[in-house]
């Protein structure tokens, strides 16, 4: 058993663009990378191996608030861990539970203990506390596992948003007290990820920032973005954040977001992403492909006999129609929802890949500035 391992292989030159490796006891992952988002254990209307062989995912995302409910702890303590009960062997990824919590605004109370919440299932009531998150996350058993901190709403006033990162950063000394006074569960390395909030105010993420980055964590995550403020704010404030955290940890922006998003956070030195939007988004005929956008429901691809999208290398990207997954969709037959999410997610897969060897290359950034004109484009 070892610590997470982030080894940075190349730094691009023109951008703050990095491309490494995390090597965990579960396998190794090559960033940057796109984690794809298994909320209750499962990453929605996709198996585990097609997740392997269409996407090529190498970590995915569980979600504590979603798994402690349901099947609950005991079911998976019983199975060995996450892992052991729905199969996928490579890296897991567990978030907090945290933004849930904090989602469930009319069902929920904060204390200096923790998040007294509704169960969105039965209403039942239950506490979340930095502690007991922390038992959580252990007995779900992902090999890196995400503090409990609060995610405060935009716009919120600077009081609010200082007592709130306040309070985050005081439940942080908690999580990794109870970490640190706790065994690994299941015979390999699990990893606390600390995460910087602040809002939308500099003194506050740079505060945030560098008490995050004072805990020498082997990787750390920016939260807080991506809910509701300007896109050059988000931008801006992640920039911020990666020029605070450590060179050699990798850092995470958690719940971004579109492709072009991600093109332009990698350039700003974020090493890892993930975001329900690809799944979200292809159940609702949303399809993100190397050309651009394309609503698979309008009627121009009701006719079209051509692939997918043939810009990349995905089993039924390349074999079904555009006609085909229309008429899918608009039957709402349960295997066009598969074949828009697999898809989704290969491409978002394969653009983090490209990204990657375009930052080894050393072209980058005009790779870069062309791709994200190209993928918004609406087809």
């Amino acid at each position: 058993m070892a610590a997470l391992q982030f080894k940075l292989q190349n730094t691009d030159t023109q951008t703050k663009a990095r491309a490494g490796t995390i090597a965990t006891d579960h396998g190794e992952i090559v960033t940057p990378i796109f984690m794809p988002v298994g909320t209750g254990g499962s990453v929605k209307a996709v198996t585990q191996q097609q997740l392997n062989s269409d996407v090529k995912a190498q970590v995915i995302l569980g979600n504590t608030y979603h798994l402690y409910l349901r099947p609950g702890i005991e079911v998976l303590e019983a199975a060995g861990g996450l892992h052991k009960f729905n199969g996928w062997h490579k890296p897991i990824l567990t978030d907090s539970g945290g933004y849930q919590v904090f989602s469930l605004a009319g069902n929920r109370k904060l204390t200096e203990e923790g998040a007294i919440f509704q169960s969105h299932i039965d209403g039942s009531t239950h506490l979340f506390s930095p502690e007991k998150v922390m038992d959580i996350q252990r007995a779900i058993g992902g090999d890196i596992i995400m503090a409990f901190d609060e995610c405060p709403p935009y716009p919120c006033d600077q009081e609010y948003a200082r007592k709130s990162m306040e309070l985050t950063h005081r439940w942080l000394d908690r999580c990794f007290e109870r970490f640190d006074a706790t065994p690994n569960k299941y015979g390999y390395t699990q990893n606390l990820f600390p995460i910087v909030q602040g809002s939308t105010y500099k003194n506050l993420r740079t505060a945030s920032a560098e008490f995050i980055a004072s805990k020498n964590a082997t990787g750390n995550a920016i939260g807080g973005l991506s809910v509701g403020e300007p896109v050059e704010m988000m931008y801006e404030f992640t920039e911020l954040c990666c020029d605070i955290l450590p060179v050699q940890k990798p850092r995470y922006l958690m719940g971004v977001g579109t492709p072009w998003n991600i093109l332009e956070s990698i350039a700003l030195g974020v090493d890892m992403f993930d975001c329900v939007m690809p799944t979200r988004n292809g159940r609702n005929a949303m399809l993100f492909t190397t050309k651009g956008i394309i609503n698979i429901d309008n009627k121009k691809w009701e006719n079209d006999l051509s692939v997918i999208d043939d810009g990349f290398d995905c089993e039924l990207s390349n074999y079904y129609s555009k006609a085909y997954l229309r008429h899918l969709m608009r039957s709402k037959e349960y295997l066009g929802l598969t074949i828009a999410s697999v898809h989704n997610l290969a491409f978002y897969l394969w653009l983090v890949g490209e990204a990657r060897q375009h930052i080894i290359a050393g072209d980058f950034k005009s790779w870069k500035e062309q791709m994200v004109v190209q993928l918004q484009q609406r087809l």
